[in-house]
């Protein structure tokens, strides 16, 4: 998981709400998608697309920082 320690936490921070967050009006697509994912109705590919597209970075921000947690606790 070396390429996870290449990548800078504050570009990571930033992808993660921009797209988690976009678009802000009238409701973040990543919220959207969720909802739809518990509702059981997340059929179509472009809405499994646009979930993936949207949790990405802030699935790679979660596994960082898990990362750089056991990276400490180590030493």
């Amino acid at each position: 998981m070396g390429w996870l320690d290449r990548i800078p936490l504050a570009p990571l921070v930033v992808a993660a709400l921009l797209l988690g967050l976009a678009p802000f009006v009238p409701e973040p697509h990543l919220l959207e998608k969720l909802r739809m994912l518990s509702q059981g109705t997340l059929q179509k590919p472009i809405d499994i697309f646009d979930l993936l597209f949207h949790a990405a970075p802030t699935v790679v921000l979660i596994l960082k920082l898990v990362r750089m947690g056991r990276q400490t606790t180590r030493r």
